[in-house]
C-alpha cells in the first residue's frame, strides 16, 4: 500500500516536471518568435524553398505562419504553466512535438537548412541537437498528456478564461509592434551598441575561416562571376546578384561577411566607412523593388540632412543595376548606392528598408521604415542629439520591462475578476439570507 502511494506521487511529481519543461521551452520559443517575427518569416521562407514551394515565399503564408507560431508556442506556455485546460493543452502540445520530431530528424539527416530556427538568433542549435531536444521535449509532452489530471493548477476556472484571453491579445499585439518597428530585444550582432570592427575579429590562435564574395554580373545576355580582386572595369557589365561562400572552415567570428562595394566603381569601402570618426548613415534595403516606398520623403530628408552637416550617406543593396536604377526614378534618390550579401542585410536591420547609424564601426543607433526620425527629431547636429548617442539599456532592463508589462496587466484583470466574484458571492449569500428569513416568516 505504501509502495503504490510512493508510486503515485512520484507519477504525479514527474508530470508536473515535465509541464514546467514544456512552458518554459514554449514560452521562450514563442516570445522569441514574436520578438523577432520577421526573422521568424525569413526562416520559413527557407523551410518553403526546401520543400520545393518557392512560389509561396513572398505571399503572407509566412507572416501568418509567424505570427501564428509565436502565438501558438507562447499561449501554450502560459496555459502549462498555470494548469489551464490541462487535457486541451496537453493535446496540443503533444500533436506540436509529433510534428516536430520528425521534422528535426529531417532536417539533421538532410541539412537543408543550417539551423531550425526554433529560438531564433537568441539561441542557435545544430539540427542534431534540435533533434536531441525535440525528444526530450517529445518524451515531456507525452508524460503531461499521460497524467494530465496530475498536473497542479494555478488558477480556478473562473479565471482561466481572462488569462488565456490576455495572454493571446498581448502576444499578437507585441508581435505586430516588432513586426512593424524592429526586435525589442536584438539577439544579432549588430545590436544597438555593438562594435563592428570588434566583432569581426578573431581571437588570437584561432585559424580564420575563409570566405569569398562573389559578384553575379551580365552583358550580352551572358552572366559571369567576379571577385572583389577582378572585378570588371567595363562599365557594360550589369550588376546582377552577390553571394557569399565559405571556402575553407574556422574559427568564425559573430560578424564575418561585412563587405562593402561601391556600386559605381567597385572598389571596397569597409575600412573607409568602419574607420569613419564622424556618423554614417546606412539605408539597408535588401531588395529595392519589394522596399516600403512610404517612407521616401523621410529618407530623403535624412540624407538632406546628412548633406548638410557632412555625414556620410550611403545605401546598402543586393540589388541589381536595374532596380536601384529604378529606385532612384521613383524616389528621386541622389544618394550613392553600394553592394553587399543579401544575407547580412537582413541579419542588421529587420525592415526592408531600414535605417543604421554608424560612428567608427560602432551601432550608435538603428530604425525601422516607420520610425526614421522627421525634421523635428533632427533640429541639431547628432553629437547634441539623443539619437546620435548610443542607449546603453541593457538586455536585463529591457527583459524586466517586458515582464512588467506583461504581467502587472494581468494581475490587474485577475484581481479585478477575483473581486468581481467576491461581489457576486456576497450578494448571492445575501439573496439566500433573505429567502431563509423569508421562509421562516412565512411559517
Amino acid at each position: 500500500m505504501a509502495n503504490n502511494r510512493f508510486v503515485y506521487k512520484a507519477i504525479g511529481i514527474w508530470a508536473n516536471v515535465c509541464r514546467f519543461v514544456l512552458a518554459a521551452v514554449f514560452l521562450f520559443s514563442g516570445f522569441v518568435k514574436a520578438n523577432d517575427p520577421l526573422g521568424t518569416v525569413y526562416k520559413l521562407q527557407d523551410y518553403l524553398e526546401a520543400w520545393g514551394l518557392p512560389e509561396w515565399k513572398d505571399t503572407l503564408i509566412p507572416y501568418i505562419g509567424s505570427m501564428a507560431m509565436g502565438a501558438f508556442e507562447f499561449t501554450m506556455g502560459i496555459y502549462l504553466l498555470f494548469g489551464i485546460r490541462r487535457r486541451v493543452s496537453s493535446i496540443l502540445v503533444l500533436l506540436c512535438m509529433c510534428f516536430m520530431t520528425p521534422l528535426t530528424l529531417w532536417l539533421a539527416l538532410d541539412n537543408p537548412i543550417s539551423d531550425c530556427g526554433c529560438f531564433g538568433d537568441a539561441v542557435i542549435l545544430t539540427n542534431w541537437e534540435t533533434f536531441g531536444k525535440n525528444v526530450i521535449l517529445l518524451i515531456a509532452a507525452v508524460s503531461a498528456y499521460r497524467w494530465n489530471r496530475r498536473l497542479i493548477k494555478f488558477v480556478t476556472d473562473k479565471v482561466d478564461w481572462l488569462i488565456g484571453l490576455y495572454t493571446i491579445g498581448f502576444i499578437l499585439f507585441f508581435s505586430l509592434y516588432c513586426l512593424t518597428h524592429l526586435p525589442i530585444l536584438d539577439f544579432r550582432p549588430y545590436y544597438i551598441g555593438a562594435d563592428i570592427r570588434q566583432g569581426m575579429e578573431i581571437p588570437e590562435g584561432k585559424k580564420p575561416p575563409v570566405y569569398e564574395t562573389r559578384f553575379i554580373y551580365e552583358k550580352d545576355g551572358v552572366q559571369k562571376e567576379f571577385t572583389i580582386d577582378n572585378f570588371p572595369s567595363d562599365s557594360t557589365w550589369k550588376f546582377i546578384d552577390s553571394k557569399t561562400i565559405l571556402k575553407e572552415k574556422g574559427y568564425e567570428p559573430p560578424i564575418h561577411d561585412f563587405t562593402i562595394v561601391s556600386q559605381e566603381d567597385g572598389s571596397d569601402l569597409t575600412d573607409e566607412i568602419l574607420d569613419d570618426e564622424s556618423y554614417t548613415f546606412l539605408l539597408v534595403a535588401p531588395w529595392l523593388r519589394q522596399a516600403d516606398e512610404g517612407a521616401m520623403d523621410l529618407i530623403n530628408e535624412l540624407y538632406d540632412y546628412s548633406v548638410i552637416h557632412g555625414y556620410r550617406f550611403l545605401c546598402l543593396t543586393a540589388s541589381g543595376d536595374q532596380d536601384i536604377a529604378f529606385w532612384q526614378e521613383n524616389t528621386g534618390a541622389e544618394y550613392p548606392f553600394a553592394l553587399m550579401d543579401e544575407i547580412t542585410l537582413k541579419t542588421m536591420v529587420r525592415s526592408n528598408p531600414g535605417v543604421i547609424l554608424l560612428q567608427q564601426g560602432v551601432v550608435v543607433n538603428k530604425w525601422s521604415a516607420s520610425q526614421i526620425p522627421d525634421e523635428y527629431q533632427l533640429h541639431d547636429a547628432l553629437d547634441k542629439l539623443d539619437i546620435g548617442q548610443v542607449n546603453r539599456k541593457t538586455v536585463t532592463h529591457k527583459v524586466v520591462e517586458l515582464v512588467a508589462w506583461f504581467v502587472c496587466p494581468l494581475l490587474f484583470f485577475t484581481l479585478l475578476d477575483l473581486i468581481w466574484l467576491r461581489i457576486k458571492a456576497v450578494r448571492k449569500k445575501r439573496r439566500e439570507d433573505t429567502e431563509r428569513e423569508e421562509t421562516k416568516t412565512a411559517e
